[in-house]
């Protein structure tokens, strides 16, 4: 399976666009946490999504995009195919 860091950057929104927007991710099968190697989980950073499943960019793309206009707000995302992630001073869940 596949590995995708997604970001959503909602324009003009206050924090209750960002919960609908975290609803809607969540349903869409996105996680707000990354696991490491060693089991332990943490939080990404606000907005950032982690993507696990047998998809394409394009289709957790179109899952993303299905999310955001839920909140009816303007907004922009990024997919990146993970080969391998790392991270640094993340805050373990």
């Amino acid at each position: 399976m596949a590995s995708f860091t997604t970001r959503v950057e909602l324009h003009y929104a206050n924090e209750d666009d960002y919960e609908t927007l975290h609803e809607e991710m969540a349903k869409q099968g996105f996680k707000r946490t990354i696991t490491a190697s060693d089991g332990i989980t943490y939080h990404l950073p606000t907005a950032e999504y982690n993507y696990i499943g047998d998809k394409t960019k394009d289709q957790v793309l179109d899952k993303a995009k299905t999310a955001a206009e839920k909140t009816r707000k303007n907004f922009c995302t990024l997919v990146t195919e993970s080969n391998g992630r790392t991270w640094y001073n993340l805050e373990k869940v």
